[in-house]
Protein backbone atom coordinates (compact mmCIF):
# COMPACT_ATOMS: atom_id res chain seq x y z
CA UNK A 1 0.00 0.00 0.00
CA UNK A 2 0.74 3.94 -0.35
CA UNK A 3 3.28 4.75 2.44
CA UNK A 4 1.94 8.27 1.55
CA UNK A 5 -1.42 7.08 3.96
CA UNK A 6 -0.95 7.99 7.41
CA UNK A 7 -1.52 5.36 10.34
CA UNK A 8 -5.51 6.45 11.82
CA UNK A 9 -5.20 5.85 15.65
CA UNK A 10 -9.27 5.95 16.98
CA UNK A 11 -9.31 8.38 19.88
CA UNK A 12 -7.29 11.00 21.70
CA UNK A 13 -7.23 9.45 24.96
CA UNK A 14 -4.14 8.80 26.49
CA UNK A 15 -3.33 5.72 24.41
CA UNK A 16 -4.23 6.89 21.34
CA UNK A 17 -2.34 10.43 21.81
CA UNK A 18 1.16 8.09 23.18
CA UNK A 19 0.81 6.13 19.73
CA UNK A 20 0.57 9.30 17.42
CA UNK A 21 3.49 10.54 19.91
CA UNK A 22 5.62 7.66 19.12
CA UNK A 23 4.82 7.51 15.31
CA UNK A 24 5.71 11.55 15.18
CA UNK A 25 8.77 10.80 17.18
CA UNK A 26 9.80 7.95 14.27
CA UNK A 27 8.66 10.63 11.44
CA UNK A 28 5.82 8.53 10.24
CA UNK A 29 2.62 10.36 9.45
CA UNK A 30 -0.18 9.88 11.57
CA UNK A 31 -4.29 11.25 11.76
CA UNK A 32 -6.28 11.05 15.04
CA UNK A 33 -9.95 10.37 14.67
CA UNK A 34 -11.91 11.36 18.49
CA UNK A 35 -15.42 11.20 18.51
CA UNK A 36 -15.45 13.89 21.35
CA UNK A 37 -15.29 17.59 21.24
CA UNK A 38 -11.65 17.29 22.87
CA UNK A 39 -8.82 14.74 23.87
CA UNK A 40 -9.95 13.15 26.74
CA UNK A 41 -13.37 13.32 26.57
CA UNK A 42 -14.32 9.24 27.99
CA UNK A 43 -11.85 10.14 30.92
CA UNK A 44 -13.47 13.84 31.77
CA UNK A 45 -17.03 11.81 32.46
CA UNK A 46 -14.91 10.85 35.61
CA UNK A 47 -13.28 13.57 36.58
CA UNK A 48 -14.17 13.30 39.85
CA UNK A 49 -12.02 10.01 40.10
CA UNK A 50 -8.92 9.64 41.57
CA UNK A 51 -6.70 6.98 40.09
CA UNK A 52 -4.72 4.47 42.46
CA UNK A 53 -1.50 4.97 40.67
CA UNK A 54 0.55 8.29 40.73
CA UNK A 55 1.49 10.25 37.99
CA UNK A 56 4.83 8.31 37.33
CA UNK A 57 3.00 5.28 35.62
CA UNK A 58 0.27 7.49 34.00
CA UNK A 59 2.89 9.97 31.36
CA UNK A 60 4.01 8.05 28.56
CA UNK A 61 7.66 8.29 27.48
CA UNK A 62 7.57 9.59 23.68
CA UNK A 63 4.80 12.13 24.90
CA UNK A 64 6.81 13.34 27.65
CA UNK A 65 9.91 14.48 25.39
CA UNK A 66 7.25 15.98 22.89
CA UNK A 67 6.31 18.36 25.53
CA UNK A 68 9.01 19.10 27.52
CA UNK A 69 12.06 19.32 24.16
CA UNK A 70 11.19 23.10 22.70
CA UNK A 71 11.03 23.21 18.95
CA UNK A 72 10.48 25.99 16.40
CA UNK A 73 6.82 27.58 17.43
CA UNK A 74 7.19 25.53 20.93
CA UNK A 75 8.97 26.59 24.24
CA UNK A 76 8.96 23.29 25.37
CA UNK A 77 8.09 24.77 28.41
CA UNK A 78 5.51 21.80 29.82
CA UNK A 79 6.83 20.60 33.38
CA UNK A 80 4.98 17.40 34.48
CA UNK A 81 3.18 17.20 37.65
CA UNK A 82 5.01 16.01 40.74
CA UNK A 83 5.06 12.19 39.64
CA UNK A 84 3.71 10.70 43.29
CA UNK A 85 1.15 12.18 43.25
CA UNK A 86 -2.69 11.01 42.30
CA UNK A 87 -4.37 12.18 39.67
CA UNK A 88 -7.69 12.53 38.88
CA UNK A 89 -9.30 11.82 35.89
CA UNK A 90 -10.13 15.83 35.05
CA UNK A 91 -6.19 16.47 35.93
CA UNK A 92 -4.95 13.99 33.64
CA UNK A 93 -7.15 15.64 30.88
CA UNK A 94 -6.21 19.48 32.16
CA UNK A 95 -2.25 18.90 33.08
CA UNK A 96 -1.06 16.21 30.24
CA UNK A 97 -3.88 15.52 27.34
CA UNK A 98 -4.79 18.63 26.67
CA UNK A 99 -1.11 20.09 26.36
CA UNK A 100 -0.27 17.02 24.46
CA UNK A 101 -3.36 17.25 22.04
CA UNK A 102 -2.28 21.25 21.45
CA UNK A 103 1.23 20.35 20.75
CA UNK A 104 2.44 21.89 17.27
CA UNK A 105 3.07 18.22 16.27
CA UNK A 106 -0.23 16.61 16.96
CA UNK A 107 -2.76 19.63 17.02
CA UNK A 108 -2.78 19.04 13.21
CA UNK A 109 -3.09 15.97 12.90
CA UNK A 110 -6.00 15.15 15.11
CA UNK A 111 -9.57 15.64 13.90
CA UNK A 112 -12.63 16.02 16.78
CA UNK A 113 -16.30 14.69 16.53
CA UNK A 114 -15.13 11.98 14.09
CA UNK A 115 -16.54 9.30 15.39
CA UNK A 116 -15.50 5.66 13.43
CA UNK A 117 -18.11 3.10 12.47
CA UNK A 118 -16.58 1.34 10.34
CA UNK A 119 -12.92 -0.30 9.23
CA UNK A 120 -12.51 -2.12 6.29
CA UNK A 121 -10.10 -2.40 3.40
CA UNK A 122 -9.70 -0.67 0.00
CA UNK A 123 -7.78 -1.67 -2.97
CA UNK A 124 -5.03 0.65 -5.19
CA UNK A 125 -7.69 1.27 -7.89
CA UNK A 126 -10.67 1.89 -5.41
CA UNK A 127 -12.01 -0.95 -5.23
CA UNK A 128 -13.43 -2.42 -1.79
CA UNK A 129 -11.77 -5.62 -0.56
CA UNK A 130 -14.53 -6.85 1.96
CA UNK A 131 -13.97 -9.59 4.66
CA UNK A 132 -13.81 -12.46 2.28
CA UNK A 133 -11.89 -10.92 -0.06
CA UNK A 134 -7.70 -12.81 -0.09
CA UNK A 135 -5.89 -11.45 -3.49
CA UNK A 136 -3.98 -8.51 -2.48
CA UNK A 137 -5.64 -7.95 1.09
CA UNK A 138 -2.15 -7.51 3.34
CA UNK A 139 -0.95 -4.70 0.03
CA UNK A 140 -4.88 -3.11 0.41
CA UNK A 141 -5.12 0.51 2.21
CA UNK A 142 -7.74 0.61 5.14
CA UNK A 143 -10.99 2.31 4.52
CA UNK A 144 -11.92 4.50 7.67
CA UNK A 145 -15.86 5.57 7.76
CA UNK A 146 -16.50 8.57 9.95
CA UNK A 147 -20.23 10.10 11.43
CA UNK A 148 -19.23 14.02 11.76
CA UNK A 149 -21.36 16.60 11.80
CA UNK A 150 -21.71 17.15 8.55
CA UNK A 151 -22.40 13.41 7.77
CA UNK A 152 -19.95 10.75 7.33
CA UNK A 153 -16.73 10.62 5.68
CA UNK A 154 -14.17 8.21 4.37
CA UNK A 155 -10.42 8.61 5.09
CA UNK A 156 -7.64 5.99 3.46
CA UNK A 157 -5.04 4.78 5.97
CA UNK A 158 -1.64 2.46 5.14
CA UNK A 159 -2.19 0.75 9.04
CA UNK A 160 -4.72 1.76 11.93
CA UNK A 161 -4.43 1.53 15.28
CA UNK A 162 -7.57 1.21 17.72
CA UNK A 163 -7.30 3.16 20.69
CA UNK A 164 -10.85 3.93 21.42
CA UNK A 165 -11.59 2.65 24.59
CA UNK A 166 -14.72 0.36 25.95
CA UNK A 167 -16.26 3.31 27.91
CA UNK A 168 -19.30 3.55 25.75
CA UNK A 169 -20.11 0.05 25.65
CA UNK A 170 -21.22 -0.75 29.79
CA UNK A 171 -21.69 -4.38 30.04
CA UNK A 172 -25.61 -4.72 30.89
CA UNK A 173 -26.92 -5.06 34.42
CA UNK A 174 -28.48 -8.25 33.76
CA UNK A 175 -27.15 -11.90 34.20
CA UNK A 176 -25.85 -14.00 31.43
CA UNK A 177 -24.15 -11.34 29.96
CA UNK A 178 -27.44 -10.05 28.19
CA UNK A 179 -29.83 -7.21 29.22
CA UNK A 180 -32.34 -8.16 32.23
CA UNK A 181 -36.01 -7.77 30.84
CA UNK A 182 -36.70 -4.32 31.30
CA UNK A 183 -33.59 -2.92 31.33
CA UNK A 184 -33.56 -0.47 28.41
CA UNK A 185 -36.97 0.77 30.12
CA UNK A 186 -35.06 1.54 33.63
CA UNK A 187 -32.22 2.93 31.72
CA UNK A 188 -34.00 5.51 29.87
CA UNK A 189 -36.69 6.44 32.76
CA UNK A 190 -33.11 7.17 34.67
CA UNK A 191 -33.54 4.07 36.85
CA UNK A 192 -30.07 3.18 36.29
CA UNK A 193 -27.31 4.97 36.67
CA UNK A 194 -24.10 3.77 34.42
CA UNK A 195 -20.13 4.51 34.67
CA UNK A 196 -18.75 6.57 37.64
CA UNK A 197 -21.52 8.87 39.45
CA UNK A 198 -20.42 11.86 41.65
CA UNK A 199 -22.24 11.03 44.66
CA UNK A 200 -20.37 14.08 46.50
CA UNK A 201 -20.77 16.61 43.70
CA UNK A 202 -23.76 16.40 40.34
CA UNK A 203 -25.08 13.13 41.17
CA UNK A 204 -25.90 14.15 45.01
CA UNK A 205 -29.61 15.60 44.65
CA UNK A 206 -30.21 12.60 42.16
CA UNK A 207 -28.98 10.05 45.12
CA UNK A 208 -29.23 11.41 48.40
CA UNK A 209 -31.51 9.77 50.71
CA UNK A 210 -32.10 6.76 47.90
CA UNK A 211 -32.05 3.33 48.24
CA UNK A 212 -29.37 2.23 45.99
CA UNK A 213 -28.07 -1.55 44.88
CA UNK A 214 -24.59 -1.34 43.67
CA UNK A 215 -23.61 -4.17 41.27
CA UNK A 216 -19.93 -4.70 40.23
CA UNK A 217 -17.09 -5.82 42.18
CA UNK A 218 -14.34 -3.73 40.70
CA UNK A 219 -12.60 -0.80 41.28
CA UNK A 220 -15.79 1.59 39.76
CA UNK A 221 -17.72 0.08 42.25
CA UNK A 222 -15.22 0.81 44.93
CA UNK A 223 -14.88 3.91 44.62
CA UNK A 224 -18.42 4.47 44.29
CA UNK A 225 -19.81 2.56 47.64
CA UNK A 226 -16.99 4.85 49.34
CA UNK A 227 -18.72 7.81 48.08
CA UNK A 228 -21.96 6.55 49.01
CA UNK A 229 -20.65 6.68 52.43
CA UNK A 230 -19.44 9.71 52.57
CA UNK A 231 -23.04 10.64 51.16
CA UNK A 232 -24.28 8.77 53.72
CA UNK A 233 -23.20 10.61 56.40
CA UNK A 234 -24.73 13.76 55.18
CA UNK A 235 -27.78 12.07 54.53
CA UNK A 236 -28.44 8.98 57.00
CA UNK A 237 -31.68 7.54 55.51
CA UNK A 238 -29.16 6.60 52.64
CA UNK A 239 -29.02 2.86 51.82
CA UNK A 240 -26.39 0.91 50.34
CA UNK A 241 -26.88 -2.20 49.01
CA UNK A 242 -23.67 -3.91 47.13
CA UNK A 243 -24.82 -6.94 44.65
CA UNK A 244 -21.94 -9.06 44.16
CA UNK A 245 -22.25 -12.01 41.10
CA UNK A 246 -20.68 -14.64 43.54
CA UNK A 247 -19.82 -15.29 47.26
CA UNK A 248 -17.72 -12.57 49.65
CA UNK A 249 -14.42 -13.59 49.36
CA UNK A 250 -12.31 -11.44 51.39
CA UNK A 251 -9.16 -10.83 49.20
CA UNK A 252 -11.21 -10.79 46.32
CA UNK A 253 -13.10 -8.06 47.79
CA UNK A 254 -10.66 -5.87 49.72
CA UNK A 255 -7.23 -6.82 47.96
CA UNK A 256 -4.22 -6.62 49.76
CA UNK A 257 -4.42 -3.67 52.10
CA UNK A 258 -0.98 -2.44 52.99
CA UNK A 259 1.21 -4.53 51.21
CA UNK A 260 -0.20 -3.44 47.85
CA UNK A 261 2.59 -1.57 46.47
CA UNK A 262 0.21 1.10 44.95
CA UNK A 263 -0.82 2.62 48.09
CA UNK A 264 -4.09 4.44 47.07
CA UNK A 265 -5.45 1.11 45.78
CA UNK A 266 -4.51 -0.67 49.31
CA UNK A 267 -6.71 2.10 50.84
CA UNK A 268 -9.57 1.50 48.53
CA UNK A 269 -9.61 -1.87 50.12
CA UNK A 270 -9.19 -0.85 53.43
CA UNK A 271 -12.34 1.97 53.51
CA UNK A 272 -14.30 -0.34 51.43
CA UNK A 273 -14.01 -3.09 54.51
CA UNK A 274 -14.99 -0.39 56.61
CA UNK A 275 -18.10 0.45 55.58
CA UNK A 276 -19.26 -3.21 55.40
CA UNK A 277 -18.00 -4.37 58.86
CA UNK A 278 -19.58 -1.46 60.04
CA UNK A 279 -22.75 -1.92 58.80
CA UNK A 280 -22.95 1.32 56.35
CA UNK A 281 -23.03 -1.52 53.79
CA UNK A 282 -24.75 -4.72 53.10
CA UNK A 283 -23.45 -6.73 50.88
CA UNK A 284 -25.84 -9.23 48.95
CA UNK A 285 -24.78 -12.19 47.46
CA UNK A 286 -25.20 -14.45 44.47
CA UNK A 287 -26.69 -11.40 42.61
CA UNK A 288 -28.05 -12.37 39.40
CA UNK A 289 -30.25 -9.84 37.82
CA UNK A 290 -33.37 -11.43 35.91
CA UNK A 291 -35.78 -8.45 34.90
CA UNK A 292 -36.24 -4.90 36.24
CA UNK A 293 -40.02 -3.40 36.42
CA UNK A 294 -39.95 0.41 36.25
CA UNK A 295 -42.56 1.92 38.37
CA UNK A 296 -42.78 4.49 41.68
CA UNK A 297 -39.57 2.36 42.60
CA UNK A 298 -37.70 -0.43 40.40
CA UNK A 299 -38.56 -3.61 41.21
CA UNK A 300 -35.83 -5.86 40.81
CA UNK A 301 -36.44 -9.61 40.59
CA UNK A 302 -33.40 -12.18 41.12
CA UNK A 303 -32.72 -15.31 38.96
CA UNK A 304 -33.11 -17.33 42.20
CA UNK A 305 -36.33 -15.48 42.78
CA UNK A 306 -35.38 -12.93 45.51
CA UNK A 307 -37.22 -9.65 45.14
CA UNK A 308 -35.58 -6.15 45.85
CA UNK A 309 -37.10 -2.34 45.65
CA UNK A 310 -34.86 0.26 45.28
CA UNK A 311 -34.94 3.60 43.97
CA UNK A 312 -31.78 3.53 41.91
CA UNK A 313 -29.58 0.71 40.31
CA UNK A 314 -25.60 1.99 40.34
CA UNK A 315 -24.14 -0.06 37.68
CA UNK A 316 -20.38 -0.74 38.26
CA UNK A 317 -20.40 -3.74 35.73
CA UNK A 318 -17.38 -3.34 33.81
CA UNK A 319 -17.57 -2.71 29.88
CA UNK A 320 -17.28 -4.52 26.80
CA UNK A 321 -15.56 -3.92 23.34
CA UNK A 322 -17.43 -2.36 20.22
CA UNK A 323 -16.84 -5.15 17.93
CA UNK A 324 -19.02 -4.13 15.02
CA UNK A 325 -17.42 -1.31 13.61
CA UNK A 326 -14.53 -3.57 13.09
CA UNK A 327 -16.53 -6.65 11.24
CA UNK A 328 -15.16 -6.51 7.89
CA UNK A 329 -11.64 -7.09 9.10
CA UNK A 330 -9.98 -10.05 10.32
CA UNK A 331 -9.42 -10.69 14.00
CA UNK A 332 -8.04 -13.08 15.67
CA UNK A 333 -10.23 -12.85 19.15
CA UNK A 334 -9.68 -14.83 22.23
CA UNK A 335 -13.24 -16.66 22.69
CA UNK A 336 -13.68 -15.75 26.49
CA UNK A 337 -12.45 -11.90 26.90
CA UNK A 338 -12.72 -10.80 23.47
CA UNK A 339 -8.81 -9.53 23.63
CA UNK A 340 -6.63 -10.81 20.74
CA UNK A 341 -6.27 -14.20 21.01
CA UNK A 342 -2.18 -14.45 22.20
CA UNK A 343 -2.81 -11.76 24.89
CA UNK A 344 -6.68 -13.37 26.10
CA UNK A 345 -5.01 -16.32 28.09
CA UNK A 346 -2.48 -13.77 30.28
CA UNK A 347 -5.30 -11.66 31.03
CA UNK A 348 -8.46 -14.32 31.48
CA UNK A 349 -10.08 -13.31 34.94
CA UNK A 350 -11.52 -16.86 34.88
CA UNK A 351 -8.06 -18.52 35.63
CA UNK A 352 -6.00 -16.05 36.37
CA UNK A 353 -7.85 -15.14 40.23
CA UNK A 354 -4.26 -13.47 40.60
CA UNK A 355 -3.54 -10.70 38.39
CA UNK A 356 -0.47 -12.42 36.29
CA UNK A 357 0.97 -9.85 33.18
CA UNK A 358 3.39 -10.64 30.58
CA UNK A 359 4.66 -7.49 29.04
CA UNK A 360 3.39 -7.25 25.85
CA UNK A 361 3.60 -5.66 22.22
CA UNK A 362 3.21 -5.85 18.70
CA UNK A 363 3.80 -9.63 18.69
CA UNK A 364 0.63 -10.71 20.78
CA UNK A 365 -1.37 -7.85 19.52
CA UNK A 366 -1.08 -8.41 16.01
CA UNK A 367 -4.07 -10.25 13.96
CA UNK A 368 -4.62 -12.06 10.55
CA UNK A 369 -5.36 -8.42 8.99
CA UNK A 370 -2.05 -6.78 8.42
CA UNK A 371 -1.08 -3.28 9.61
CA UNK A 372 -4.65 -3.54 12.24
CA UNK A 373 -4.23 -3.15 15.82
CA UNK A 374 -6.53 -2.97 18.74
CA UNK A 375 -4.61 -1.22 21.94
CA UNK A 376 -5.46 0.01 25.61
CA UNK A 377 -8.66 -0.55 27.04
CA UNK A 378 -10.54 -1.87 24.21
CA UNK A 379 -7.13 -5.05 23.66
CA UNK A 380 -8.30 -6.37 27.07
CA UNK A 381 -11.94 -6.96 25.58
CA UNK A 382 -13.78 -8.07 28.92
CA UNK A 383 -10.83 -8.09 31.69
CA UNK A 384 -11.14 -5.47 33.70
CA UNK A 385 -7.52 -5.33 34.55
CA UNK A 386 -5.77 -2.35 31.86
CA UNK A 387 -3.27 0.07 33.18
CA UNK A 388 -1.93 3.09 31.19
CA UNK A 389 1.36 2.02 31.65
CA UNK A 390 0.40 -1.11 29.67
CA UNK A 391 -1.24 0.50 27.22
CA UNK A 392 1.80 2.42 26.45
CA UNK A 393 4.07 -0.44 26.10
CA UNK A 394 1.94 -1.79 24.02
CA UNK A 395 2.11 1.06 21.33
CA UNK A 396 5.86 2.29 21.64
CA UNK A 397 5.91 -1.67 20.32
CA UNK A 398 3.36 -0.82 17.56
CA UNK A 399 4.65 2.34 16.46
CA UNK A 400 8.18 0.93 16.01
CA UNK A 401 7.07 -2.40 14.11
CA UNK A 402 5.10 0.11 11.84
CA UNK A 403 8.35 1.71 11.51
CA UNK A 404 10.14 -0.92 10.13
CA UNK A 405 12.47 -1.07 13.57
CA UNK A 406 11.84 -4.88 14.13
CA UNK A 407 14.33 -4.71 17.43
CA UNK A 408 12.88 -2.11 19.21
CA UNK A 409 8.90 -3.91 18.66
CA UNK A 410 10.57 -6.93 20.38
CA UNK A 411 12.34 -4.90 23.33
CA UNK A 412 10.22 -5.11 26.44
CA UNK A 413 10.60 -1.90 28.41
CA UNK A 414 7.46 -2.26 30.72
CA UNK A 415 8.20 -1.53 34.27
CA UNK A 416 5.56 -1.87 36.70
CA UNK A 417 5.15 -1.84 40.50
CA UNK A 418 5.05 -5.05 41.50
CA UNK A 419 2.72 -5.86 44.46
CA UNK A 420 1.21 -8.92 46.62
CA UNK A 421 -2.47 -8.20 46.26
CA UNK A 422 -4.88 -11.30 45.39
CA UNK A 423 -7.87 -10.86 43.16
CA UNK A 424 -9.52 -10.37 39.40
CA UNK A 425 -11.87 -7.74 40.80
CA UNK A 426 -10.78 -4.88 43.34
CA UNK A 427 -7.16 -5.88 43.07
CA UNK A 428 -6.91 -6.69 39.86
CA UNK A 429 -5.04 -4.44 38.13
CA UNK A 430 -2.41 -6.80 35.81
CA UNK A 431 0.31 -5.79 38.13
CA UNK A 432 -0.53 -7.94 40.42
CA UNK A 433 1.43 -11.62 40.12
CA UNK A 434 1.27 -14.82 42.01
CA UNK A 435 4.88 -15.84 42.97
CA UNK A 436 4.91 -19.58 41.64
CA UNK A 437 4.19 -21.52 44.28
CA UNK A 438 2.09 -19.03 46.60
CA UNK A 439 -0.85 -20.33 48.01
CA UNK A 440 -2.99 -17.63 47.37
CA UNK A 441 -6.25 -17.89 46.22
CA UNK A 442 -6.69 -21.34 46.21
CA UNK A 443 -10.19 -21.35 47.04
CA UNK A 444 -10.67 -20.59 43.46
CA UNK A 445 -9.37 -21.60 40.15
CA UNK A 446 -5.36 -21.29 40.16
CA UNK A 447 -3.99 -18.94 37.44
CA UNK A 448 -2.23 -20.50 34.69
CA UNK A 449 1.41 -17.80 34.41
CA UNK A 450 2.14 -18.10 30.78
CA UNK A 451 5.28 -15.48 29.99
CA UNK A 452 7.21 -13.83 33.01
CA UNK A 453 4.92 -12.81 35.90
CA UNK A 454 5.89 -8.72 36.56
CA UNK A 455 6.38 -8.75 40.00
CA UNK A 456 9.20 -11.72 39.36
CA UNK A 457 10.62 -9.72 36.98
CA UNK A 458 10.84 -6.64 38.98
CA UNK A 459 10.93 -8.28 42.02
CA UNK A 460 9.34 -9.00 45.38
CA UNK A 461 7.50 -11.70 44.66
CA UNK A 462 7.24 -12.51 48.19
CA UNK A 463 4.59 -9.77 48.72
CA UNK A 464 1.70 -12.14 48.18
CA UNK A 465 2.50 -14.19 51.15
CA UNK A 466 2.96 -11.46 53.40
CA UNK A 467 -0.31 -9.64 51.84
CA UNK A 468 -1.95 -13.23 53.22
CA UNK A 469 -1.28 -13.07 56.90
CA UNK A 470 -1.86 -9.00 57.62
Amino acid sequence: MSQSHPVIVVGAGPVGLATAAHLRERGQEVLVLEAGEHAGAAMQQWAHIKLFSPWRYNIDTASRRLLENPREGYAGDWEAPQLSKLPTGGELVREYLEPLAAHPELEPRIRYGHRVVKVSRVLEDGRGADKARTAGRNDAAFLVRAETAEGQIDVIGRAVVDASGTWNQPNPVGRAGIEAIGEAEARERGFIVGGLPDPLGADEPELAGKSLLVLGAGHSAANTIIALGRLQKRYPDTTILWGLRGTANTIRLYGGGAADQLPARGQLGTSLRRLVENGNVQVLENVAVASVTSGKQLAVTLGDGRELAVDRIIAATGFRPDLQMLSELRLDLDESVEAPRQLGPLIDPEFHSCGTVSAHGEKLLAHPEKGFYIVGMKSYGRAPTFLLATGYEQVRSIAAALSGDAHAADRVELQLPETGVCSTDLAGSCDAPEPTGSSCCTSGPQPVVLGVPTGTLHGNTQLAGRAMNT
